[in-house]
């Protein structure tokens, strides 16, 4: 739900009454992850996707339908090959769907959707959790977790599910994740079992480009799309200028290496070096490799790497500390102009960060959509 979190935040403002249809748990080839959402508010409009297009017809009724009788409701959609024009996921996989009307009267839960909404879409961070199975009473109630432990909501009399809801749920958060989590109706592991949905919502992945050169322009851009807030560094002032990187949110001019100490990075965070000249790379490498990040890429010829990962052993990185190094930085994609070459970096993170192999999928036997671990299937649909 939070992936619409702009617009279902100004519709909370102006006091509408819509409802919400999450993916709550995905199966096989599903196109959409657990917290992608569609909306319909009471005149009709629609936001958002679950599917890509395959069953929203049938999850726009529902979602009227929900908003009629005022109940939630969970629905499993997957493949129908038996007749054409059954609603069903065409790509063969299997979706669970959590539709939850939320209007204007019900003030509490609506509190806590306003809440995590409001921090989504002002790029703060906050998790909210959601019962999807279980208890009816329970069904869509919903609890927002902020960082360092507070949260505000809960599940109606039952403060022992609200602690260990609130533990599961900034773990998730620590690490940005969503997914689903069972534990027992009372809060407990044992006991009458339910399922909780969590979904994070945390600040913009950083990329931070090293190298203000043409081709980092490009893969400015590029990150910007891909969602990261993107910062470019260059010791040399005269190249490092705002009218060089209009995209960019920010523009450092200092030691790339003595920046990397100084600026705070985490595991979501990608390092693109482009300088490829040694008196920056080495110092900066010797650092990059060294922090726990998603992904450290330089570019450089391949004489270039041989030399430059000569020097780094000089310094003392180790060979598996090397192995992080993507070098020369990009997927073979026979790139040649500045755009091209971004798309071949930006392969690269997308294929490392989400376990992808960078092979095409033609004549592949790898799964088009990889499943994280968050992503687990409900295996009895209320």
């Amino acid at each position: 739900m939070l992936d619409i979190a702009d617009e279902l935040h100004r519709w909370v403002e102006q006091g509408r009454d819509f409802a919400v249809a999450t993916v709550v748990a995905v199966g096989g080839s599903a196109p959409r992850q657990p917290g992608a959402a569609l909306a319909v508010d009471s005149e009709g409009t629609a936001i958002g996707s679950v599917s890509g297009g395959c069953v929203e017809g049938a999850v726009y009724e529902l979602c009227r339908q929900a908003l009629e009788d005022g109940e939630p409701v969970l629905e499993r959609f997957g493949y129908s090959d038996d007749d054409a024009f059954a609603v069903g996921l065409t790509c063969g996989g299997v979706i669970d769907i959590l539709v939850t009307p939320v209007r204007a009267s019900d003030t509490a839960v609506r509190g806590v959707l306003a809440g995590a909404l409001g921090a989504a879409a002002t790029g703060e961070a906050a998790a909210l959790a959601r019962v999807v199975s279980g208890p009816g009473e329970l069904m869509g109630r919903a609890l927002l977790v902020r960082p360092g432990g507070s949260y505000e909501g809960g599940f109606g009399g039952h403060p022992e599910l609200d602690r260990t809801v609130v533990g599961e749920a900034a773990a998730f958060l620590d690490t940005g994740r969503t997914g689903t989590v069972e534990i027992g109706e009372q809060g407990s592991r044992c006991g009458s079992p339910l399922t909780v949905l969590i979904e994070s919502s945390v600040p913009a992945p950083r990329m931070i480009v090293f190298g203000a050169i043409d081709f980092a322009s490009a893969l400015v851009r590029m990150g910007k799309f891909l969602g990261y807030r993107v910062t470019v560094c260059d010791a040399r002032p005269v190249f490092a200028t705002a009218a060089r990187f209009p995209d960019a949110d920010e523009i450092i001019v200092e030691w790339p290496h003595k920046y990397l100490e100084r600026t705070e990075v985490d595991g979501r965070t990608v390092l693109c070096v482009l300088t490829h000249d040694a008196k920056f790379d080495v110092p900066l490498l010797q650092l990059a490799l060294r922090l726990p990040v998603a992904y450290v890429g330089a570019m450089g010829s391949r004489r270039t790497h041989l030399d430059r990962n000569d020097r780094l052993r000089e310094v003392g990185v180790t060979e598996l500390e090397l192995a992080r190094l993507r070098s020369p930085i990009g997927l073979d994609l026979g790139a040649r102009t500045p755009e091209e070459v971004a798309v071949s970096i930006a392969s690269q993170i997308v294929a490392d960060c989400r376990g992808g192999t960078g092979v095409s999928l033609t004549g592949a036997h790898t799964p088009i959509h990889h499943e994280s671990g968050a992503a687990r299937r409900i295996d009895s649909v209320a």
